[in-house]
């Protein structure tokens, strides 16, 4: 088995964390507790990747949650699926990051950092083969931000050939919870540019317009944009989960997806998404997800792929689905709308399918877009990161937790090459073969 270990950190990560591993117990037939009430062995074979078996005939997640704070990890701990989880997997200071990046990723982080590594090696000493880590977090808060780049960058020291794959929420611009986002957000993009394999890129404002717009939900809770996150992190590990026609798995993904090492961060989107009322009306085929799949409505980063063009994408169809339409329906889209990806990669879209289909629908589809419109996202960071930072506002917090001016200016100019890296890239055309691309040693050297 090709088995993957979760890390949930901060508040959002273990929210996101708790919805994910709700969203799985369902699509394997296990109870809240972990014990196992499915009917077909195809739920059963792929238990191992997310799953450790227990002498008691329960199944155990291969989680870990950790916060700078209890909080957060009581409410999970006793929520319904509380019991399912092992106790010593808990991790949590006393204090909290109070939203400052320097705590979770010098002070207070530094602290229990430790502590997480040692549970972290427990589990990977329990896998057969461990394919790679998956991490929960937000880039707006302290824990998350902070204290997730701190683990992610440990990890990568002591398992340097295993996958890293983040789920990331961004800051957005109409749902902002604290004013120092642009920071923290700016100083973990500096991190995950060199330290994690894949980033999916999540953002509060397009949840909030999936559900409004698509879903007629008038007020959407957290509980239903979890609901949505999970959904997609489900679709992006399925066809390691259950058998294919045409499988994937995490470094797969990340071969074809991933022109370059630094351009990294990807949109993700999910279908069908339908409004309750109106899905006694709707007709499921290829051809009608792979509509939904690529409509800009349907992304939950909030900049629009219409601005951009794909550099790679990846869609993950499940159910009762032909290989043959599925390829069709991709060759379509890639000539119908060949302006939006770039020419210089042949054949960029890659699809997998799973026979095995979703809890609540017949077939289901994951998007996975490396689309060079991501740039709009850490643009709008970067500005609001650069109006204060100009003024040198808030700054004390992160000064007296030891961090050096440098630091920040170091991490404003990481981000403002990646925007005109992306943008690179989406000028360059096949004519212009005599134009030699930057090559990424003189920006390395240039960081060193």
């Amino acid at each position: 088995m090709r088995e993957i270990i979760h890390l949930s950190t901060g508040q959002c990560g273990n929210q996101i964390g708790s919805a994910f591993w709700e969203t799985i117990c369902g699509e394997h037939g296990l109870d809240q507790e972990g014990n196992y009430h499915g009917d077909n062995d195809l739920l059963k074979s792929g238990l191992n990747v997310y799953f450790n078996e227990a002498n008691s005939g329960k199944y155990v997640p291969r989680s870990v949650s950790i916060d700078l704070e209890p909080g957060t990890i009581d409410v999970i701990r006793n929520s319904n699926i509380g019991k399912l989880f092992r106790p010593d997997n808990f991790i949590y200071g006393q204090s909290s990051a109070g939203n400052v990046w320097a705590k979770g990723h010098y002070t207070e982080g530094a602290e229990l950092v430790d502590s997480v590594l040692d549970v972290v090696r427990r589990e990977a000493e329990g896998c057969d083969s461990l394919q790679g880590f998956q991490i929960t977090h937000s880039l707006g808060g302290g824990t998350g931000s902070g204290m997730g780049t701190l683990l992610i960058s440990k990890i990568k020291e002591e398992f340097p050939d295993r996958m890293m794959a983040t789920f990331s929420v961004l800051p957005s611009p109409k749902t902002s919870d604290t004013v120092v986002e642009p920071y923290n957000a700016t100083l973990s993009v500096h991190q995950l540019v060199d330290t994690a394999d894949e980033t999916f890129c999540i953002d509060n404002e397009a949840l909030y317009d999936i559900c409004v717009r698509t879903l007629k939900l008038p007020q959407p809770n957290y509980a239903e944009l979890n609901h949505l996150v999970s959904a997609v992190m489900s679709g992006v590990t399925t066809s390691l989960r259950f058998p294919g026609q045409l499988n994937s798995d995490l470094r797969k993904l990340a071969v074809n997806l991933v022109p370059f090492p630094r351009l990294h961060f990807f949109m993700v989107g999910y279908a069908p998404l339908t409004a309750l009322h109106s899905q006694s009306f709707r007709s499921l085929s290829v051809a009608e997800l792979t509509q939904q799949m690529f409509d800009a409505k349907n992304m939950m980063a909030a900049s629009d792929p219409r601005n951009g063009r794909y550099l790679t994408v990846a869609a993950f169809f499940r159910g009762k689905v032909s290989v043959k339409e599925v390829e069709d329906e991709m060759h379509k889209v890639q000539t119908k709308n060949a302006d939006y990806f770039v020419e210089w990669i042949p054949n960029n879209v890659q699809s997998a399918v799973c026979s095995v289909s979703p809890r609540d629908n017949d077939m289901s589809a994951t998007f996975i877009g490396n689309s060079t419109s991501i740039q709009e996202l850490f643009r709008r960071v970067g500005d609001q990161f650069s109006a204060m930072f100009r003024r040198k506002a808030f700054l004390h917090w992160y000064i007296s937790e030891g961090m050096d001016e440098m630091e920040f200016t170091e991490a404003e100019s990481n981000m403002n090459d990646l925007v005109s890296e992306y943008q690179q890239y989406q000028d360059a055309t096949d004519i212009d073969e005599d134009v030699e691309f930057a090559d990424e040693a003189p920006l390395q050297e240039m960081m060193e």
